[in-house]
């Protein structure tokens, strides 16, 4: 009995940092008052968490503010410069490598493109290895200070002891990126799918601040989604959710990379679609961003029947998204999906009212993500960070 009450203290207490941290790093500078009102602890509590998470070096004094008839209050923040998150892209052509600090401010960043290697799952581990010595001599910081690097890769995570990745667009059957990447680090890791985890930072500083159901569309290359109900993603059973890139916009349609035909990816995924921009005439090239670049700025009634082609299918798609999960909010995203938006959001708008049930499509708007084309390395660096924050503090989760 006295180690069940030990045990219960320490979870009440930790569960106490965690609403408190939570509440300075999102809603921050606040005083203790604002603390206790907002949070409902008792001003005590507060008061003695406060002391702990100032005395860790998480939370720092951010000036003051006058009381109504007593003595100034003083601002609280969590500080930014108590550790560093480390945020990897695995994309379609290349491994990208961010550093932040606490406030997810960009402090270094390693570009390195696959090239012949592909996505060979030894070829994508030796680039993420090698960019993590080089963010973190590149903006200086002490290695010790890492409190996480998030790791964002296609496809379907199995989050078990440690995290296996079946993605069957690159290849990837059951690889065991987790216990790969440890052999060459001692950095606490964390994989996720990319879409997940650029959805989870939309939701907290992006598009969907504010709200607490939405859908983050991530088109690049490939096309992936994060179904975010009750501000949290919705992963299924099998942690498969989100593969809205593999709906079906049409029955026995173009191949798609997963081995079915018409996929949305097949028609909206920068690689088909700039195959078909090839096929009606459109200049080969390998840089797929300059390519699309080029398709959506082409005035030949080729390219321009492609791009009302391609707003029908992304607006049916959406409107897939729409009818199935009446969020507040789609949000598109990835590089692809902001040069698309950008030049014809207006478009695709119209081809997801036209597609979509009236009623759910009243109540969701569609935006452009917020966090541009790298978001999906800042998400990745959200999973260490919301490690962080569940434990109040405390990494090691004691």
């Amino acid at each position: 009995m006295p180690e069940r009450r030990r045990r219960t203290v320490r979870d009440l207490r930790r569960t106490n940092r965690s609403v408190l941290l939570r509440r300075l790093y999102f809603d921050g500078p606040l005083s203790r008052q604002d603390l206790a009102r907002e949070t409902g602890l008792s001003p005590a509590s507060v008061s003695n968490v406060v002391s702990e998470l100032i005395e860790a070096g998480l939370v720092v004094e951010a000036g003051s503010v006058e009381s109504d008839g007593g003595r100034p209050r003083v601002l609280l923040k969590t500080a930014a410069g108590y550790g560093h998150l480390v945020g990897v892209d695995v994309g379609e052509t290349r491994v990208m490598v961010e550093l932040f600090d606490l406030e997810l401010t960009q402090l270094a960043k390693a570009d390195l493109p696959l090239g012949d290697g592909g996505h060979d799952e030894r070829a994508v581990v030796r680039h993420i290895l090698d960019g993590l010595p080089a963010v973190i001599e590149g903006a200086s910081v002490d290695p010790a200070s890492i409190i996480g690097v998030g790791v964002g890769v296609p496809g379907v995570i199995e989050h078990g002891p440690e995290a296996v990745v079946h993605c069957q667009t690159i290849g990837w059957d059951g690889v065991h990126l987790e216990r790969m990447l440890r052999e060459g680090t001692s950095l606490p890791l964390f994989v996720d799918n990319g879409a997940t985890s650029l959805g989870q930072a939309e939701m907290w500083f992006g598009a969907g601040r504010g709200h607490r159901n939405a859908v983050v569309a991530l088109i690049g290359s490939g096309v992936g989604a994060a179904v975010m109900i009750d501000g949290s993603p919705y992963r299924g059973a099998a942690g498969s959710a989100g593969e809205w890139g593999h709906t079906t916009s049409r029955v026995g349609g173009a191949p798609c990379r997963c081995g079915s035909r018409g996929c949305l990816e097949s028609y909206v995924g920068a690689t088909a679609l700039l195959e078909r921009y090839r096929e009606a005439g459109g200049p080969a090239g390998a840089d797929e961003e300059a390519a699309l670049a080029g398709l959506l700025a082409d005035p030949s009634d080729a390219a321009a029947d492609l791009r009302e082609d391609t707003a029908e299918y992304l607006g049916a798609g959406i409107a897939d998204l729409v009818n199935l999960f009446s969020p507040e909010k789609i949000i598109i995203g990835g590089w692809a999906g902001l040069l698309l938006g950008g030049r014809m959001l207006d478009r695709i708008v119209a081809a997801t009212a036209a597609y979509a049930l009236r009623q759910p499509f009243a109540q969701t708007s569609v935006e452009l993500c917020h966090l541009g084309p790298e978001a999906v390395a800042v998400g990745a660096a959200t999973l260490p960070l919301a490690h962080l924050l569940d434990r109040g503090g405390d990494p090691a989760g004691t």
